[in-house]
């Protein structure tokens, strides 16, 4: 039997266990709707479920199934799910685990539509929430009901940069019967691996780092139980949701890179945020590598690295923030994160702007927010983008 690798960056080449019968040295793009059987009999026994094999792309299909292996494996899962987007992953675990009746807990700095959707599509389905400071354990604690089903966590939080202490969250959401699924975007599992410290679902916009070439749209979900993920996959497999086999492909070649792309990142994220704290035009900065981070020390004990996201405000507020995007040259005035590009944005015009004023400043998400993904550039020519931009406040 062949051995598997035990270091990261080696299972981020030869993790996945899909091996093609031609001797391809890489998984191919599988790139149809259907399989087909040998005979009657072995179709009834696939769809019986008494026997391995494919049937329907909608349900299974090797391309995608090595993405998904991969993965799991990185995350420390007992299976993945991939799925079109990051959303379809987050609409997955709330379809499987909330009902009528049910309660949900979430950080109040979320993405944007994974806290806009709850608020106006699910109530009709009779499903309840909160939204609370989740870096507060004490505000979790209060927050938890008995009809509460899940924890819903973002950590670093987009784009506050706030950090919740998975463990301790996870043993008081377990003490009361809800499940835990934590949204490791902003770190992938590089940096931070949710299950290992107590949490029961992680998921990925795979769009972001684990593709990280900012040219496929997917998501997925890993759960750690394997009943949890039978839940998921019958929730996600028929409501049909899943990543088509090129954009699979694309996501597991991505990854491939993943180690090296986020280590060049984030040290140049380290130089660009230390640029802007001693910068005079800015406010504030966010970065979980600064000692200035309120969870600096949660961060060192719970991820690998602070990665390379970076939220700042520049004295002036909203326009100031928008003179320095509107003049950057080598940065990208774009919305997602995690390409090797870096990639500047307004959240509160932007990514969140279909939340409340309120709402947004209740969560930390000022007018002047500016939020960075640092890319992997020469650090020099992103600080000397960023110079001269502030130069014109």
């Amino acid at each position: 039997m062949k051995r598997s690798p035990k270091g990261f960056s080696s299972k981020l080449i030869h993790a996945g266990g899909v091996h093609d019968e031609k001797g391809s040295a890489v998984t191919p793009i599988y790139q149809t709707s259907t399989f087909r059987f040998v005979d009657a009999d072995q179709g009834a026994r696939r769809f019986a479920g008494e026997e391995e094999g494919y049937i329907y792309t909608r349900l299974g299909n090797p391309t995608i199934e090595d993405l998904e292996n991969t993965v799991a494996e990185l995350e420390g899962g007992h299976a993945g799910l991939a799925t079109s987007s990051g959303m379809a992953a987050v609409n997955t675990v709330y379809l499987t685990l909330l009902g009528n009746g049910d309660h949900m807990v979430g950080h109040q700095a979320l993405y944007g539509p994974s806290r806009g959707v709850m608020e106006k599509l699910y109530p009709k389905f009779g499903v309840q929430f909160d939204f609370i400071d989740a870096t507060r354990i004490e505000e979790i604690e209060k927050a938890l009901r008995p009809n509460t089903k899940l924890l819903y966590l973002e950590t670093p939080a987009n784009p506050t940069m706030g950090i919740t202490d998975i463990a301790r969250a996870s043993e008081l959401a377990h003490a009361r019967g809800a499940l835990v699924c934590v949204d490791n975007t902003f770190s992938s599992p590089y940096l931070q691996r949710p299950l290992e410290l107590g949490a029961d679902i992680v998921l990925h916009s795979m769009t972001k780092f684990i593709n990280g070439h900012a040219d496929i749209v997917g998501g997925i979900v890993v759960a750690k139980d394997p009943q949890v993920h039978e839940q998921l996959a019958y929730v996600m497999k028929n409501v049909g949701c899943n990543i088509d086999p090129h954009q699979a492909f694309l996501a597991r070649r991505g990854l491939k890179t993943l180690a090296i792309r986020i280590e060049r990142a984030q040290e140049n994220a380290r130089r660009v945020a230390a640029f802007l704290q001693d910068h005079p035009k800015i406010e504030w900065v966010l970065y979980p590598g600064l000692p200035s981070h309120p969870q600096y020390e949660l961060a060192q004990r719970q991820m690998k690295g602070p990665g390379s996201m970076i939220s700042f405000e520049v004295k002036g507020g909203l326009q100031a923030g928008k003179t320095v995007m509107d003049n950057v040259q080598l940065a990208v005035l774009a919305v997602s994160l995690g390409g090797v590009e870096t990639l500047i944005q307004h959240p509160a015009s932007m990514t969140h702007s279909k939340l409340p004023a309120r709402e947004r400043e209740e969560a930390g998400i000022t007018d002047g927010l500016v939020r960075i993904s640092v890319g992997i550039e020469d650090a020099e020519d992103i600080i000397d983008d960023l110079a001269q931009a502030l130069e014109r406040v």
